[in-house]
């Protein structure tokens, strides 16, 4: 009986001790509230009479928000380019792939600091190349961080045609390269003032500028390192499949979340933009994969997450200027582009591109230059017009011309300096182990 009431007397005592302490904490945090409300109040009242100054900030700042936000959707479409590679290589290359496309958006944002933007948006000369602005000295810091994180698109493209058999420090070097004076240059001829643009072509958020420039540069290099040990068999491509469809299809969904950065940050008609950026990728994912119904009899996800990629490359360029019907059409086409372009590039070409982006990205991009000529609302086929169509031609001759020329001449330099292919033996085993020390799986390989 004691010992019942000496608890209950206890249990009192410990309530009596807790309860000022939660009145305290109501206490405070009411006075917490009543100083903001008060706080609010002011603020009211001072800009009662006059609500300028509110309204002038934001016209003043709502462009620059906006650009800042897209830039940073397309930069973290870096998470999704990690995830889509790393799923369609093999495990035991997976870290080697997460260490590139991580460490090529960092050394990409150095190399165009330092020339990639003057090179490309400075003072023409002659419409070929910008000679001003070397170090950010312009001081035009929103416009950087948004065509930077373009720059960066462009030079991660690269790395899924060249995965699993290509030395880290050769990557970073054409990461450098690829930035700060091969993708710029193109990027003066049409968004500088250059040449193309003087002409008439369009290209309203990179189907050419970003996509077929990185596509075609990863076509150059796939065929310089060569295809993976055991990929052809007398002439004759051996499938190797992807080690993870959960991370190509999550990579897949940060891409198209982040490519609305892409082609509606640039402040038009940022409606217009977003349906036909959502149309003519979902479009894309629909037709892909009927394809593989029809050629295969299965739904295969990893060539509808691709035909999902290829809609979106195709709609980047003709964005701001199509109706959105015009974007499914656009997006439907794109699909079946890409599909018959990576058999194109692996029976015929017989390269090694072990993600398909040469197709999504640079054969791709080539047909989104060419819908802007078909189906702009203004110089277009389809508005009866034929205006564009020369200089959306001259434009796609100008990008792969450009793009492959350079990206050769790049990689053999880097093959006969530093070398751009690991060892065999490094091969077998696994860029993992012999470029890092780093398995992503080191569990897998115990149990083994």
């Amino acid at each position: 009986m004691l010992s019942a009431t000496s608890s209950v007397f206890s249990h009192g005592a410990a309530a009596v001790k807790e309860y000022p302490f939660s009145l305290r904490r109501t206490l405070l945090a009411l006075a917490v509230g009543l100083l903001a409300i008060g706080l609010l109040a002011s603020f009211n009242i001072a800009f009662a009479q006059d609500d300028g100054p509110t309204t002038e900030w934001l016209k003043g700042y709502s462009d620059d928000i906006v650009t800042v936000v897209a830039a940073a959707l397309v930069f973290f479409m870096q998470a999704g380019f990690a995830f889509l590679g790393a799923g369609l290589i093999r495990s035991k290359n997976t870290t080697n792939y997460l260490t590139k496309s991580f460490m090529d958006f960092a050394i990409a944002s150095l190399g165009f600091w330092a020339f990639g933007f003057a090179f490309m948006l400075g003072d023409t000369a002659g419409g070929i190349i910008g000679i001003t602005g070397w170090f950010l000295t312009s001081g035009d810091y929103v416009g950087w961080i948004f065509q930077m994180v373009f720059a960066a698109t462009a030079a991660t493209i690269v790395a899924g045609a060249m995965a699993e058999r290509t030395k880290l420090q050769a990557y970073l070097a054409y990461s450098f390269i690829v930035s700060a004076l091969i993708y710029p240059i193109y990027g003066h001829w049409v968004w500088g003032s250059g040449w193309l643009a003087n002409m008439g072509a369009l290209d309203y958020a990179g189907s050419g500028v970003v996509h077929a420039v990185g596509g075609f540069i990863a076509l150059a290099g796939a065929w310089v390192v060569g295809p993976r040990i055991g990929k052809f068999i007398n002439g004759r491509a051996q499938e190797m499949p992807a080690h993870s469809t959960p991370f190509v299809v999550a990579g897949t969904f940060i891409l198209f979340f982040g490519w609305f950065g892409f082609n509606v940050g640039w402040g038009d008609d940022i409606g217009l933009n977003a349906v036909n950026t959502l149309l003519a990728g979902a479009t894309g994912a629909v037709v892909a994969l009927y394809i593989t119904l029809i050629v295969k009899g299965k739904a295969d996800i990893l060539m509808a997450c691709n035909g999902a990629l290829a809609g979106l490359v195709g709609i980047t360029a003709p964005v701001g200027f199509v109706d959105p019907w015009a974007a499914v059409v656009i997006g439907a086409i794109a699909a079946p582009v890409m599909y018959f372009s990576v058999m194109f590039v692996e029976r015929v070409l017989k390269v090694d591109d072990p993600v398909g982006a040469i197709s999504v990205h640079g054969f791709t991009g080539l047909w989104g230059l060419l819908a802007v000529a078909i189906f702009a609302k203004e110089g277009g086929l389809v508005s009866g017009s034929a205006t564009l169509i020369g200089p959306q031609i001259v434009s796609i001759l100008a990008v792969v011309i450009w793009a492959l020329v350079t990206g050769l001449a790049m990689f053999y330099l880097l093959k006969f300096t530093m070398g751009v292919r690991v060892s065999e033996a490094e091969e077998m085993e696994g860029l993992d182990i012999s470029e890092h020390g780093i398995q992503t799986y080191p569990e897998a390989t115990a149990v083994s």
